[in-house]
């Protein structure tokens, strides 16, 4: 833990951007024509989306809520099984159903980020192979040039795929996927373009990895083929155009070159590596585990050392970090990161990296692809009753967000000592905590 009474005072640059974040699938509730709703009807998974938090009912209350907390900002996707749920046939309907939601952020003066394709899909998509295939890129194609001209009068920033260069295990079957989703990014970057002069970029899944044994060569060797894969494959291929591949000669694709305009950075934490554990990932030291949810998750830990480390890489373009939170029983531990990560953005402001804005991840609590029970949102959802019920670290955000920054009295405001997870504090009830609204 940090002493997060100890910061001193934080300040953003004029003009700092800040908002929150959702995905459709995970809070739109219904997404049937999706591969995630195949899946988790034939997966056995813990618990299935349903109708996650309602938002697809209840967009225009939580369109207000965005704006009752201050937000600037508000970070969306739009579901393409939606528009396109059967291969050719678009769902005028729906289509409409999402300008709506967009007219009314415009008209409350929110600045809109749409995310284009955001973990799922159409399920006649998945069945033709998905990304797996180059041959698909027209199925893409076809549904951009559908949406974006009708969308793009109401979007302020567009990311084409949300985190395509995932944390995934070496392999050939992945290692394609992979380029084919550069490949996918760069001509929804080009298309985008026509019809729009907003800012376009993709969201970078940006863990750090490092190793298990920090001077053990074998560590640091599978820590830096975990690096290549994940990120550098990708900075590399939109600095010069040219896509590196573990199991195929370099090809070089000049589409790709300077095909985002910013990064678009989704930090949470760190990955371990221990080369002696296949396939290299290792649990995280045992002084490190915070069990702030009933169930073992692997975002579990406050190191927001590494989010300045990672930023340090993105010098050459602006960045906007477009996801970052943090998911906790005891919502104290969310004001703790969010300060925390806060402080280490401006350290990386202060080194010369060119970070304009913040989402915090997430808005509401939602369905976390598997399971209700790891809790991101800044805003209590009853997934039976589907009241939203705004926690503390949503004030205390919405203050952050009025001053452009943190400091000591308004940490202090919202809390009175460190959070614990002795068992007299574990899953402390929200209603109970200090607030100040």
């Amino acid at each position: 833990m940090y002493d997060v009474f100890s910061l001193p005072e934080i300040k953003f640059p004029d003009g700092f951007l800040w908002g929150a974040a959702t995905a459709g699938h995970q809070i739109e509730g219904d997404n049937v024509h999706s591969q995630c709703w195949a899946g988790e009807l034939a997966g056995g998974f813990r618990e299935t989306s349903g109708k996650a938090c309602n938002h697809y009912e209840m967009y225009r209350d939580d369109v207000a809520l965005i704006r009752e907390l201050g937000h600037q900002a508000y970070r969306m996707s739009i579901e393409w099984c939606r528009i396109e749920p059967t291969e050719g046939c678009f769902d005028e309907k729906a289509m409409e159903h999402y300008l709506d939601e967009l007219r009314l952020l415009k008209q409350q003066g929110t600045y809109v980020l749409v995310t284009l394709h955001h973990g799922s899909h159409p399920q006649w998509f998945d069945e033709r192979g998905a990304f797996q295939r180059i041959e698909n890129l027209g199925c893409f194609e076809r549904y951009l040039e559908y949406l974006a001209p009708k969308i793009a009068p109401y979007v302020d920033n567009w990311h084409t795929l949300n985190e395509p260069n995932g944390a995934w295990p070496i392999s050939r079957e992945m290692d394609t996927a992979r380029t084919n989703k550069i490949k996918f990014h760069a001509r929804a970057y080009r298309l985008v373009k026509s019809y729009s002069d907003a800012p376009v970029s993709y969201s970078h899944c940006f863990m750090q990895y490092m190793p298990k044994r920090h001077y053990n060569a074998y560590d640091n060797l599978i820590t830096n083929v975990k690096d290549f894969l994940q990120h550098e494959t990708w900075f590399h291929a939109i600095r010069t155009g040219e896509l590196l591949s573990l199991y195929g000669n370099a090809e070089s694709v000049p589409e790709v070159k300077g095909s985002v305009d910013y990064w678009g950075v989704n930090a949470y934490t760190r990955h371990m590596v221990d080369a002696r554990i296949a396939p290299g990932d290792a649990p995280r030291f045992k002084h490190k585990e915070l069990k702030m949810i009933a169930k073992d998750f692997y975002l579990e830990e406050m190191y927001p050392e590494g989010m300045t480390a990672n930023l340090e890489r993105l010098t050459d373009k602006p960045v906007y970090i477009t996801e970052n939170g943090c998911a906790c029983d005891d919502d104290r531990f969310r004001i703790v990161y969010i300060a925390l990560y806060l402080s280490a953005i401006r350290e990386a402001i202060d080194l010369g990296v060119d970070v304009r804005g913040y989402f915090y991840w997430s808005f509401m609590d939602n369905y976390e692809w598997s399971s209700f029970l790891p809790r991101f949102g800044l805003v209590h959802v009853d997934f039976e009753t589907f009241e939203r019920t705004p926690k503390p670290s949503a004030y205390f955000y919405r203050d952050v967000i009025a001053q452009n920054g943190v400091t000591p009295e308004l940490i202090s405001r919202y809390l009175s000592e460190l959070p614990t997870l002795s068992r007299r504090d574990r899953g402390a009830s929200p209603a109970k905590m200090k607030v100040s609204e």
